[in-house]
């Protein structure tokens, strides 16, 4: 089994992967150093970004002097299948927030706020396990050479699990379990689109050169204990609009310590910003909802129906209507998302005497974590509540 284990995170198992389809690291390129990862960055001595003063961080109280990692490196590569490169880089995208900021939108708006809102829900609490276990584990990413990384953002980020595979996994079942019983359709279909849609975002994660294919597996089998687990709760899960005023506190409070009390790493990763984003429109998404239970401002979505109902054909009328929605509400959730960080941003850097123009300053976990999750709980809040106003203004209901 260790002989298994040690096989499977092999980078060169990647490598192999990568040369299959047809990408090559350039003839030229030699041997190199490269933060492959928050544990390798720190044994090559790389300059440790401590969190904000009090939080494990020595520096000044304004933060100016602390030092991020060095800027990981990215081959030059070659490419001889263009195929798969399209194939992967666009699957790559679907575990992205360009993913999350259009495809969960779409489904409240034009599909069915029950799903939006129980996908949401599993999502964020599936992304949150992920990302917190890639720091307390802190397994690097793998070792570049052999592999050929092709995302710059992420390469400081730790490896295991995968939580593109995690995400993949838990949306496309998550549709496909809480669909079953609500609307008709070929469950064979249905499950070979959930495997399809999955499948090719893990198998862009060896091709991109950002996992192991021990990450990979790790993060499906994450995603299917934690949805065998917590499934006989999603009946209650789908309750969360309750009616009590104190609701919206404790959906403020508790995701927004659990963002500023992140597990601190040896150097700089997006991976604490990316969790409060996570985190913070899973609040917002929830507090709309509230939002539109208390004040009546929408029906509440059905959690059962009595008979499964068919899925309508698809027509044009529908697909105008459809793309004349999505993109109402993405404009909407765009300008305020641009609002509220500059807003917010202007906001901290005054309250913390910090220079508007240094943008290491938003790494602090002082200003990081709170306008990230403004930001992005306004988001949340924006897509469910003042989009689906703004769609009844506009008559596109």
């Amino acid at each position: 089994m260790a002989e298994l284990l040690r096989s499977l995170q092999d980078s060169q198992l990647v490598a192999r992967f990568q040369r299959r389809c047809g990408l090559f690291p350039a003839p030229d390129e030699g041997p190199h150093e490269n933060c492959a990862g928050p544990a390798e960055g720190a044994a090559r001595g790389l300059a440790q970004l401590p969190a904000a003063n009090g939080k494990g961080g020595r520096g000044p109280a304004n933060g100016l002097r602390r030092l991020a990692a060095p800027q990981a490196y990215v081959q030059k590569y070659i490419v001889k299948n263009y195929f798969y490169y399209y194939l992967f880089r666009f699957s790559a995208a679907l575990g992205q927030e360009v993913f999350y900021i259009t495809f969960l939108p779409f489904t409240h708006w034009n599909i069915d706020p029950y799903l939006s809102r129980r996908l949401v829900i599993i999502w964020v609490l599936v992304m949150y396990i992920g990302q917190v276990a890639k720091d307390i584990l802190k397994w690097p990413r793998p070792l570049s050479p052999p592999v050929v990384k092709l995302e710059k953002r992420v390469i400081d980020e730790y490896g295991m699990p995968s939580t593109h595979a995690m995400a993949a996994t838990v949306i496309s079942f998550t549709l496909l379990i809480s669909t079953m019983d609500r609307y008709q359709y070929p469950f064979a279909l249905g499950l070979l689109m959930a495997v399809v849609f999955s499948t090719l975002v893990c198998l862009s994660r060896l091709y991109t050169g950002m996992h192991t294919v021990l990450d990979v597996l790790g993060g499906i089998l994450a995603t299917a204990v934690l949805i065998i687990l917590t499934y006989p709760a999603w009946t209650l899960i789908d309750r969360l609009d309750s009616a009590s005023p104190l609701f919206p506190v404790c959906v403020i409070v508790v995701p927004f310590l659990l963002c500023y009390h992140y597990p601190v790493s040896d150097c700089y990763s997006p991976t604490r910003a990316d969790t409060t984003t996570i985190l913070a429109a899973g609040a917002g998404v929830t507090l709309g909802f509230w939002v539109n239970h208390f004040f009546q401002l929408a029906s509440a979505p059905t959690e059962s129906l009595p008979v499964a109902r068919d899925i309508p054909p698809l027509t044009t009328g529908m697909l105008v209507l459809g793309l004349t929605k999505f993109t109402v509400g993405i404009v909407l959730i765009l300008l305020v998302r641009q609002l509220v960080q500059n807003l917010s941003l202007q906001v901290l850097y005054s309250w913390f005497k910090v220079v508007t123009r240094n943008k290491e300053a938003r790494r602090r976990l002082e200003i990081e974590v709170p306008y990230k999750f403004v930001t992005y709980t306004s988001v949340g809040l924006c897509a469910t509540t003042f989009v689906p106003m703004l769609h009844r203004f506009l008559g596109l209901l």
